[in-house]
């Protein structure tokens, strides 16, 4: 079959590889109908993510079609010829951490745990196509995947929705949206969203309909905060805006009530002294993520405040703002999206019509030209929000 795999630093291809076959009596195959290109992704493709090996096949958002089922799939959960989306985290189900719906922490599903838990404190769960941290899967960025505990990590879709309008179900939908719920949005909150990216533009959308009163979005590209505009939210650019002083100008010198960062480790500034100097640490491994968006969230948010964080970190930050944090009695929440959690909840906005994942795409490619999409979404060439890839 084809997929795009990993192929060194800043460099991906489409090539010809095994088909997937059934591991465990509890997999399934699904045939890809569409995969998308995540901005997670890009932090692989950068080389900011440990253990990548030439070869790997990248993706972790897709869905299909299932063309083979093991024995220990029982009836009346999943079937050859269903629908499904597959979610990003592989889950057992079972485990203390799935019981308590941290799906993301799922004690059972990496293989190589030890690595993670080197990294961590603690392992984390398996994920598809990102690296040998989170358990070496293959990717969906592919023709046909293996889906691991197919009954527990597949999300059977039964109406006529189309694939763009599901697809997102996968991670960034419930990334977004767990970004806002993590907020414990009130009547009347302001909500800043750091990133204008998918998931902020998700973020943004689910704050609103958890009752957000004005939401603002923070970034630098035009077209990004154009899209957040075209919904009615405030924006702020910071390469010319001071981010702090416009919102406490926005929140009569409060700050937000809420501040959710969806940029993570290779966020930018619009100072290029500060921008150079963590740019500098990391390039030298002296710190691993750049948290330019995270520090300003901290600073910005109004005291007793939440700071969500959905954007991914993966190892080490300098100068955070622990005073601020601690003083001011702010709550940080974070995690890898739980997404088992979200997705029938966040199925059934989308139903409503509450929820149009659709209107980020802005790049329909097939994966034969997964690198042409990569360059264009990395490079935010033509104004590239969000590339879907068709096998």
């Amino acid at each position: 079959m084809k997929a795009n795999c990993w192929t060194g630093r800043n460099s991906v291809e489409v090539q010809d590889v095994p088909d997937p076959s059934i591991l465990n009596s509890r997999d399934a195959i699904v045939k890809i109908t569409s995969t998308a290109i995540c901005g997670s992704d890009l932090h692989l493709l950068d080389g900011y993510v440990p253990t990548m090996q030439k070869g790997d096949i990248m993706g972790h958002e897709f869905m299909g079609e299932i063309v083979e089922v093991g024995s220990g799939i029982t009836d009346g959960t999943l079937r050859v010829g269903d629908r499904v989306v597959v979610p990003f985290p592989i889950a057992c189900g079972a485990c203390a951490s799935c019981r308590a719906e941290l799906y993301s922490c799922c004690e059972n599903t990496n293989p190589n745990a030890g690595i993670s838990e080197k990294l961590f404190g603690h392992p984390t769960a398996g994920i598809y196509g990102y690296s040998h941290l989170t358990g070496g899967f293959a990717g969906g960025q592919a023709e046909y995947a293996r889906v691991v505990l197919a009954d527990t990590n597949a999300l059977k879709i039964e109406s006529d929705l189309t694939d763009e309008q599901v697809l997102f179900l996968s991670d960034i939908l419930p990334t977004g949206y767990m970004g806002a719920d993590m907020c414990d949005i009130q009547e009347g909150d302001v909500v800043a969203v750091w990133g204008a990216g998918p998931v902020g533009q998700f973020a943004m959308d689910s704050a609103r309909v958890l009752g957000a009163e004005k939401v603002i979005a923070i970034d630098k590209e035009t077209y990004r905060l154009d899209m957040a505009a075209a919904q009615g939210y405030t924006t702020i650019n910071f390469e010319d805006t001071d981010v702090r002083s416009a919102l406490l100008e926005l929140t009569g010198g409060r700050g937000p009530d809420k501040c959710i960062d969806a940029v993570g480790l290779e966020a930018t500034h619009g100072a290029s002294h500060v921008n150079l100097y963590d740019r500098a640490k990391q390039a030298v491994r002296s710190e691993t993520d750049r948290p330019h968006a995270l520090r300003q969230a901290i600073m910005s948010c109004r005291s007793g405040g939440v700071v969500s964080v959905i954007g991914v970190y993966g190892g080490l930050i300098d100068k955070f703002p622990a005073g601020a944090w601690m003083n001011r009695s702010l709550t940080l929440r974070t995690g890898q999206c739980h997404v088992h959690k979200y997705m029938k909840p966040l199925l059934g906005l989308i139903e409503q019509g509450k929820i149009d994942p659709t209107r980020i795409i802005t790049h329909r490619l097939p994966l034969t030209e997964a690198p042409t999409g990569y360059d264009l979404f990395k490079n935010k060439k033509d104004h590239c929000k969000k590339v879907v890839l068709t096998p």
